[in-house]
């Protein structure tokens, strides 16, 4: 398990679309934050989302 200390500030590259980097910029400057803002608040907001999809490393309960 990854294991992360949250006052580790490291540079990560994250690659996005174009027009998805444009969007997530144009709600930065709409709410006066940062990307980085923008993309953590969309991550703990989306978090318990994710939780619910199957990891590909589960076994599939629908093969016979």
């Amino acid at each position: 398990m990854l294991t992360i200390d949250r006052s580790d500030k490291r540079k990560q590259s994250l690659y996005f679309p174009k027009e998805m980097l444009e969007e997530v910029a144009m709600e930065a400057r709409r709410l006066d934050r940062s990307l980085s803002w923008i993309v953590q608040r969309a991550w703990k907001l989306a978090k318990p989302e994710f939780a619910k999809y199957q990891s590909v490393n589960e076994p599939d309960d629908d093969v016979s």
